[in-house]
């Protein structure tokens, strides 16, 4: 592939939404949650910042040099947490107060995560549409996955799509059994992973 990975800053920012906006302009989620496609065009980036601001201040960022990738990690500790989560609300008002599945699908995402045990979050990845299908996700995912392994924690992420899915299954991650289904929309794959001895 021929390019390094590095960790993003503050000053990655508008690289990072750019990646996400252009990355899920057409991911089924995105569509359920913006149908009509040019108002999509007009918030989506700005739906998908929270989640680089959330990444960039609580988590991890890492970005390919030449900006083509990046994937948006959080280290979530065991124990539910003490308040209620606001980032559903707050991707709503940033992006768009009038739409109820802008909040709606951060709650659903929510009511199923799994908090009995610390693990890795991955958040995001998005690899520019250009890019796709070159390797560029395995290689932002892989050395993540090998600290897990290392370190014996587990990973988590939400696939989008069943095609995703499958995808992450090569990574030795497994579906939970249980889909969050988007009313009157797709569905998406929780799926863990176990730390994995050599």
């Amino acid at each position: 592939m021929g390019t390094g990975i590095r960790q993003a800053g503050e000053g990655d920012r508008a690289t990072l939404v750019r990646l996400l906006d252009e990355a899920f302009a057409h991911d089924p989620v995105s569509c359920w949650v913006f149908p009509d496609e040019a108002h999509r065009r007009k918030v989506h980036g700005l739906f998908l910042g929270v989640f680089a601001d959330i990444a960039l201040a609580e988590g991890r960022v890492d970005i390919m040099e030449d900006q083509t990738a990046m994937a948006l990690w959080l280290q979530v500790p065991a124990g539910l947490p003490e308040e209620e989560d606001d980032t559903p609300a707050r991707m709503r008002a940033t992006a768009d107060p009038d739409n109820e599945r802008a909040e709606l699908i951060g709650r659903l995402t929510g009511a199923i995560h799994p908090h009995d045990r610390a693990h890795e979050y991955l958040l995001m990845i998005a690899v520019s549409p250009e890019h796709q299908g070159k390797g560029l996700g395995r290689a932002l995912i892989e050395p993540v996955l090998e600290r897990c392994d290392r370190d014996g924690i587990p990973a988590y992420l939400e696939a989008s799509s069943e095609r995703s899915s499958r995808l992450y299954e090569r990574l030795g991650f497994a579906f939970t059994g249980t889909t969050v289904d988007l009313p009157d929309g797709p569905h998406m794959w929780p799926m863990w992973r176990e730390p994995q001895g050599r």
